[in-house]
């Protein structure tokens, strides 16, 4: 299993420094583009763009704290240095998207309009295929390595990658239709401070602890009853995640008259049955049939 979160954090070193050298060469191109068309959007977006390389920087980052071991401090590792650095990315989109919506209301009132032509459609064109192809990478990623840092930046370069087809269908429109750019501003920042929401309540509700999920008890409450021909009714269920280390605790129950040895042989089988399929380390009490379950 230690193989197997080692994996993971490489995976996403790679990742991320695959992102910082796309993000940086897209800035610049994109920068240069959006001062050629005199556009808002695109330069807003080029800064975005930008932005992602620091996201990157604080993943790796993040990434590389998380895979340190446990130490005499930190008993369950640095895993949840991977849920600050998904809050970090969620607030660099915050920031992003109060700049931008603020540049594109002004750009309304003040009446510009942008001079967009061919190297503004190529350059957010080349933008929106490897942005998209960014995201998915980390999706797959992220889904495989359940790592939600790699989610988030995942999440980062898709809304870059909407961005960028938002302002491709403006720049087409921009002939016609005068206001469009600011608008397109406009909608591009609600989208992304929407992102930076689900990023941040996503990396906020395992730090301040949450319920375990349904699938999750069911699939204990199945291991339970493959080792155990009575009910041993798991209750009283508390979670805790750190990065790719979960730790759960809870109750069950068993004949008050049953030998100690045979209880603790129970749970031992339990545990490491749990462990083996879940990828959980858990803790079980035991209760005396005879008792109440709170």
């Amino acid at each position: 299993m230690q193989d197997k979160t080692v994996k993971s954090f490489r995976y996403g070193r790679l990742i991320g420094i695959i992102a910082i050298v796309s993000n940086i060469l897209l800035f610049i191109i994109k920068y240069w583009a959006g001062v050629v068309s005199s556009s808002v959007a695109l330069i807003a977006d080029a800064w975005h763009t930008l932005a992602d390389s620091f996201s990157s920087i604080v993943l790796v980052a993040g990434l590389i704290l998380a895979s340190k071991p446990p130490d005499k401090n930190h008993p369950y590792g640095h895993g949840r240095a991977e849920l600050i650095t998904s809050l970090i990315i969620g607030f660099i989109l915050f920031a992003i998207a109060i700049n931008f919506l603020y540049e594109s209301v002004i750009r309304i009132v003040e009446h510009k309009q942008a001079n967009y032509g061919r190297i503004a459609i190529v350059v957010t064109s080349i933008s929106l295929i490897v942005k998209e192809l960014l995201a998915q990478v980390s999706f797959r990623v992220a889904k495989s390595e359940r790592s939600n840092s790699l989610r988030a930046d995942g999440w980062h370069h898709r809304t870059d990658s909407l961005s960028s087809l938002v302002i491709l269908v403006g720049i087409f429109l921009g002939e016609y239709v005068w206001w469009i750019d600011g608008v397109l501003g406009v909608f591009v920042s609600l989208l992304i401070l929407y992102t930076a929401y689900v990023i941040v309540s996503d990396s906020v509700r395992p730090l301040l602890g949450e319920k375990p999920e349904n699938k999750t008890i069911v699939e204990i409450e199945g291991i339970g009853s493959e080792i155990y021909e009575g009910d041993l009714k798991p209750h009283h269920f508390h979670i805790h995640t750190y990065g790719n280390h979960t730790e759960i605790t809870f109750h069950i129950q068993l004949p008050h008259d049953m030998a100690l040895k045979d209880a603790h042989e129970i749970t031992t089988v339990y545990t490491e049955r749990i462990k083996k399929q879940m990828n959980i380390f858990a803790t079980i009490y035991i209760d005396a049939k005879k008792n109440s379950v709170n």
